[in-house]
């Protein structure tokens, strides 16, 4: 398990450029921006809709992504450390304000719905100019987003909100050490290499799962999360263009098939045939 060498910082433009659109860590006080998405309970009973287009959403449970989670949890310690103010955003229709309401008992200070009922016929972009758009006005000095999310998986929101809001990003990111207004960032790279990398802030990361144990809500929290504000807009009011660039063809159950094969020969050749198999077309070995 080894660390690769890259410990200078990365050329992004200096913090103070953008002191004058975002927070900017002032006073050593945080103002987090966390994203935080409602999918399907990993245990939900998934049925499609005809057409192949989605799955029927009325007789499921759902749930906290779970990446997410681990975004919330590094955003709630950020702040018990550095003081500030963390704020839960989720997008989705209205049952996303639950996912919401406990990221508010968890922690949380406030929260920002962006109502939609149709938000997962959204792709990536849109999502992410949805998301900015609702924030804009808020001066983050930091936002977090999970890796990807349990129910699409594209893993591209974080990525894509730092490049409409004109922040600098880093993905995949195991440790946050935030010091005079800039970040050393730990990042996980393949085959169990890690980088150090360098970010000012304000700026937008993407965190990989794992990175910390996320809490439980407290009762205390519970009744506390009921006097916390959600502020409520509907994306459809945020003027933001959804022509999709990419859809959704068809979602379906893969189909399971059996093959059985022979292998005759001499016990030597039958057993170099059967690793040849494992490892090139079973892919066990």
């Amino acid at each position: 398990m080894g660390e690769a060498s890259s410990e200078g910082s990365l050329c992004f433009p200096s913090a103070g450029l953008w002191a004058g659109i975002f927070g900017f860590f002032a006073g050593g006080i945080l103002k987090i921006g966390v994203c935080v998405k409602q999918v399907p309970a990993k245990d939900a009973p998934l049925a499609i809709v005809e057409g192949g287009a989605w799955i029927r959403e009325s007789d499921i449970g759902f749930e906290t992504n779970e990446p997410d989670s681990f975004a919330l949890e590094e955003s709630l310690r950020l702040k018990e450390k550095h003081g500030g103010e963390v704020v839960a955003i989720s997008m989705g229709p209205d049952r996303a304000r639950q996912t919401i309401k406990e990221a508010l008992a968890k922690g949380a200070d406030r929260g920002i719905h962006i109502a939609d009922d149709q938000f997962f016929k959204l792709d990536p972009l849109s999502s992410a100019r949805s998301i900015a758009a609702a924030i804009k006005d808020e001066k983050f000095d930091l936002l977090l987003t999970g890796l990807q999310s349990d129910d699409q998986g594209f893993g591209q929101t974080g990525v894509l909100l730092a490049e409409l809001l004109g922040l600098p990003h880093a993905t995949i990111i195991m440790h946050i050490d935030i010091v005079e207004g800039h970040m050393k960032l730990k990042r996980e790279l393949e085959a169990g290499w890690f980088q150090w990398v360098e970010l000012p802030l304000p700026a937008v990361l993407s965190i990989q799962s794992g990175i910390n144990k996320p809490r439980y809500a407290t009762l205390k929290g519970i009744m506390a999360a009921k006097k916390k504000e959600i502020a409520g807009v509907r994306r459809a009011s945020l003027g933001v263009a959804d022509a999709p660039t990419q859809r959704i063809e068809r979602i379906y159950i893969p189909q399971k098939t059996k093959k059985t094969e022979f292998i005759t020969g001499q016990p030597k050749e039958v057993a170099a045939k059967l690793i040849e198999k494992l490892k090139h077309e079973a892919r066990v070995l």
